[in-house]
Order: C-alpha cells, then sequence, then structure tokens
C-alpha cells in the first residue's frame, strides 16, 4: 500500500486512504455496510476526482445492494478496478450511467511499476480522443479471427460476469464488444462457463470478443485436450466477428485501461491486434 501511493505521489497526485483500507472482518476489509458507506463517501466528496481500488479479492457482491446509484450518478468521477471489482463495475455503469474503467489498483503498482500501465492508465484518463492500446512485446495479443469492429465495452473477470447471469444485472451484451479474464481457473472450467456464457444467448449478438492475459490456468491429471484459445474457438469461433487473446489487461502484470460502458473499436488485421477508443470516456 506504502509502494503505490508513493507511485502516485511523485507523480504530483495527493491520495485519499479510504477507511476500509484499515479495517478487517475475518477475510474482508470490514463489513458490507462499512464499505458500502466508504465507497459512498469518496463519490460524495467533491474533493474527490477518481476512485482507484486498493485491490481485488471476494465479496463485492456483499456490497452492491447496499450502495446508492443515484447518488453516485449525481457525482460522476473516475472508478477503476479489475478482478472482483468486475461487479462494482457492472452495477455501476449499469444502474448509473457512468463510464467505468478495468484497470490497475493499488496493489498492481505495491509490486513493481511497469511503465506500460502507468502509460495507459494516464492516457486513458487524459481527456484525449482517439486514443490507441495496444499490446507489448511481453504480453503480445493473438488474432484468432480477423476484423474490425465498433461497440460498447463489457466485460472483466469471467467469473463475475457469470455471477450475474439470471440477476436485475446481468449484463446485455447485444451489440458490444465483450472483454474478458481469468485467474487460477482448469481448463475443463473455463470451458464450462464459456459453454454457460454462450448457452445464455449473451454472446449471440456481440460484435468482438477481447480474451485478455489468462493467468495460472492448468489442466487437470487426465489432460482436457484444448488450451484457452482452443476452447475461445470450439465455442465462438462460429460467430462472424474479430477475436483477439493475450490482450494485456487482466490479472497479469500488463495492465491496460479499458473503459467499460463505453465505445471503443477492436482492430484485429495484416498481424496486429490493438483497440482505438475514439472519443475520451472521461469528457
Amino acid at each position: 500500500m506504502k509502494r503505490a501511493v508513493q507511485v502516485f505521489e511523485d507523480l504530483g497526485y495527493q491520495l485519499v486512504l479510504g477507511k476500509s483500507t484499515q479495517l478487517k472482518e475475518n477475510l474482508y476489509a470490514g463489513t458490507p455496510e462499512q464499505r458500502a458507506a466508504d465507497i459512498m463517501a469518496m463519490f460524495e466528496d467533491q474533493t474527490i476526482d477518481a476512485i482507484v481500488c486498493a485491490r481485488g479479492g471476494y465479496g463485492g457482491n456483499r456490497v452492491l445492494p447496499l450502495l446508492d446509484y443515484q447518488v453516485i450518478k449525481n457525482n460522476p468521477k473516475i472508478f477503476v478496478g479489475y478482478s472482483d471489482v468486475t461487479g462494482y463495475i457492472s452495477s455501476i455503469v449499469q444502474q448509473s450511467g457512468l463510464t467505468c474503467f478495468h484497470g490497475p489498483m493499488l496493489s498492481t503498482y505495491g509490486k513493481e511499476t511497469i511503465q506500460y500501465n502507468l502509460d495507459t492508465f494516464f492516457a486513458v484518463l487524459s481527456g484525449a480522443n482517439n486514443i490507441r492500446i495496444d499490446s507489448t512485446a511481453e504480453c503480445p495479443a493473438k488474432i484468432l479471427k480477423p476484423g474490425v469492429a465498433t461497440g460498447k465495452l463489457w466485460g472483466g473477470n469471467l467469473c463475475l460476469i457469470m455471477e450475474r447471469l439470471g440477476t436485475n444485472d446481468q449484463i446485455d451484451m447485444k451489440g458490444t464488444i465483450i472483454f474478458i479474464e481469468e485467474i487460477g481457473e482448469k481448463y475443463y472450467s473455463f470451458d464450462r462457463m464459456m459453454h454457460h456464457l454462450r448457452n445464455s444467448g449473451s454472446l449471440d449478438n456481440i460484435r468482438g470478443l477481447i480474451i485478455g492475459e489468462m493467468v495460472e490456468m492448468s489442466d487437470t491429471k487426465i489432460p482436457f485436450g484444448k488450451n484457452t484459445d482452443d476452447i475461445i474457438m470450439d465455442i465462438c469461433g462460429d460467430l462472424d466477428i474479430p477475436i483477439i487473446s493475450n490482450f494485456p489487461c487482466g490479472h497479469g502484470d500488463y495492465q491496460a485501461t479499458l473503459p467499460i460502458g463505453h465505445k471503443i473499436e477492436i482492430h484485429a488485421e495484416d498481424n496486429n491486434a490493438y483497440l482505438i477508443i475514439p472519443e475520451s470516456p472521461v469528457k
């Protein structure tokens, strides 16, 4: 935490740590009520310009029903995170109409400072138009199906997307570009979740698919016989959309900042995969 704070302070920013960063209730950073109150206090505080989550983990679904989305709508500001924060992002975007950001948290900068993460973070939040996000030599994106598409970006951690199926917060994916990433799953489990997502009808009318970095995915004693790219193409290969994989976003070391609920372009052509954000998501 101290290292991450120092990274931002060295860049000239003033960080205000939420009360929940010092709280503990078993596995969690305080009770659901305390964590919800902390988030709401940050949105209501007019001196706060951006909310960067400290870390992910588990337990956001205990907090979401306690948030006041009308107050959040009336106090728009940058909200950034990934992993379990996917749930917060999806709910805030759908219920308040704000754009939120799937991107690095304090836990990312607490380990080490990777320039790619800082550069994309500040570029996307800068207010500039026509922002291009490329992959990196350390985490090169792959084109599974070529093409170009435009649409609002939705998604995040696959488990959290699955968690919302059949609820009032289920994501309406029609006409969107979907982004998914995962960590620590078996290949068969990833296959099962992707089949569930496809069979739910969620992928029927999407315009593009971005697969983030799949971290610590593993096989079983009896091999499943397919890696994550194979699984994606087996389930989604018949869709007439561009598909890229291993894009630097998710739980890996290289984490691009992506605007959820905002229009982007996916480019998968000429052996080059990249994203374009035509209009600033923070205007």
